[in-house]
């Protein structure tokens, strides 16, 4: 029986971790910022994300951080609805052209820092 529940442990850990991106993905030498609208939002765990238009029209996947520590850190779900302006620091990612991994986000200009 130890066994058993022993290798279920060591499945339930191998799936969760399949789901969890690593953040040697994203580009720590190249930090990029922005200005832009947001389309699309979630707050939700493992991380929130947000969609951005630029003013130049390029349009970003923003990865932020998990709900708990937005929360925490003051960023409620409402400050990054559609509609709302947003300026974003963070880093891109190396493979995916438009998604970036936000260090920092400023709504109404209130930074806060998600990493």
């Amino acid at each position: 029986m130890k066994t058993l529940s022993g290798v279920c442990c060591v499945l339930i850990c191998m799936a969760f971790s399949l789901y969890h991106h690593g953040w040697s993905n994203y580009d720590q030498d190249n930090p990029i910022q922005f200005t832009g609208e947001i389309t699309k939002s979630t707050y939700e765990n493992p991380h929130g994300y947000a969609t951005v238009q630029t003013q130049e029209g390029k349009v970003w996947t923003v990865v932020l951080a998990p709900a708990s520590r937005m929360q925490s850190r003051g960023l409620q779900a409402d400050m990054i609805k559609a509609g709302t302006t947003a300026y974003v620091e963070g880093y891109p990612h190396r493979e995916k052209e438009e998604e970036m991994r936000a260090e920092r986000i400023r709504i109404n200009d209130k930074t806060f820092e998600l990493r």
